[in-house]
């Protein structure tokens, strides 16, 4: 069985390691990845594992990143200290959620319990998961926000959100930039956005832009397989589309 280990403690890490290598000697631990951007260029650039262990809080953001850039179909065990992101986890491939400090006996129920889906491929319990995961994403997409309430001077304005071009996520704020290049600052992480606007007008195109599909001015091939982002109103640097994000991209522009 092959193995990365997404964890940005040292400690942790080679906590989690001795205990897999302790349950599973014969197992072979392709890589230990610290950080969101260097998972992303790992999996860019290596054939993926049979199995992921990841921690949820990265060094430099949210684990779940990395499965927003990259299509990774292998199983993932997470792990993290806290229990709200179950229900996330679970949207994400996951075997299992195993909380810090892990202890032996549940991690070698996870170890188990990927083996026997691996020997089954799905099971029952894990397709009515998903179709139960299916089902509340549906519900909660159903209502899109419309509009924005935004602060200009001293004033509230509204701003529909067919008129907003972008997101953007700069200097640890999000911005909402017009098509008119105006800029206000909002309350929502890109995370959220991506929950509350309309998937077939708003593409979350990496981790700092999330656009409306009439902004997109051009589209450029660029390095391994990523493409290259030329928006109205322009950005300071043109936005670059994972390769593993790139498919999805132009299945969203329908080219």
């Amino acid at each position: 069985m092959n193995i990365v280990i997404i964890e940005d403690e040292l400690f942790a890490a080679d906590a989690l390691e001795s205990l897999i290598m302790g349950l599973r000697p014969g197992t072979k631990i392709l890589n230990r990845i610290e950080s969101v951007e260097d998972a992303i260029g790992w999996f860019e650039e290596n054939d993926h594992p049979d199995l992921i262990f990841c921690d949820i809080h990265l060094s430099d953001g949210s684990s779940f990143e990395i499965f927003r850039e990259i299509e990774i179909k292998c199983p993932v065990i997470f792990t993290t200290a806290f229990h709200e992101y179950a229900i996330e986890a679970f949207k994400v491939n996951s075997v299992d959620y195993l909380l810090k400090p892990i202890k032996k006996e549940d991690l070698k129920k996870s170890i188990r319990k990927y083996e026997e889906l691996q020997q089954s491929v799905l099971s029952e319990e894990m397709q009515n998961l998903k179709n139960l995961l299916e089902s509340k994403n549906l519900s909660e997409k159903q209502e899109k926000k419309s509009r924005f309430m935004v602060k200009s001077g001293q004033s509230i304005q509204a701003i529909p959100s067919d008129k907003v071009a972008y997101f953007l996520a700069e200097e640890g704020v999000v911005l909402l930039v017009t098509f008119d290049g105006k800029r206000f600052v909002v309350n929502y992480t890109l995370d959220e956005l991506e929950n509350l606007l309309d998937e077939v007008k708003f593409f979350r195109a990496n981790r700092q832009i999330l656009t409306n599909i009439e902004a997109v001015h051009k589209v450029n091939p660029y390095f391994k397989g990523r493409l290259q982002l030329v928006l109205k109103p322009a950005t300071k640097e043109d936005p670059i589309i994972s390769s593993g994000k790139s498919s999805k991209f132009k299945e969203w522009l329908d080219l």
